[in-house]
């Protein structure tokens, strides 16, 4: 998790994080942040340690293909409260299954890929 000293804009989130600025503008309108951003006088996004590594995490169930509505409902939920935590603990059991499930069909379709590969190799070497 990074830490930082002082609230960042925008521009630094979105380098630190690894998305673009439209897209946490995006993450905002739709209501995954657990908080609003705050705002500097001038009334650019001032973002906080906490927002970056709640951003940091989102990306990553992004990055395992979990939906935008699934995002929405983990966030809500921690919003409410620790209350909530069995919740979020099967939200999150559920889509570790679905992600070790892709896992597993993207070696079965790499192991295909090496394959071809090794074919059009040995054919390759058989030629000379």
């Amino acid at each position: 998790m990074t830490v930082i000293d002082q609230p960042l804009t925008i521009a630094e989130v979105a380098d630190l994080v690894g998305v673009s600025t439209h897209t946490l503008r995006y993450y905002e309108r739709e209501g995954l942040l657990l908080q609003p951003v705050g705002r500097a006088s001038s009334t650019h996004r001032r973002y906080t340690d906490a927002d970056v590594g709640w951003l940091q995490f989102l990306t990553k169930l992004r990055l395992t293909a979990m939906p935008i509505a699934r995002i929405k409902e983990y966030a809500e939920l921690v919003r409410r409260g620790e209350d909530t935590e069995q919740a979020r603990l099967e939200l999150l059991l559920h889509h570790r299954a679905t992600v070790l499930a892709q896992l597993d069909e993207m070696t079965k379709s790499l192991a295909a890929i090496d394959f071809k590969i090794a074919t059009y190799q040995e054919r390759k070497e058989d030629t000379r």
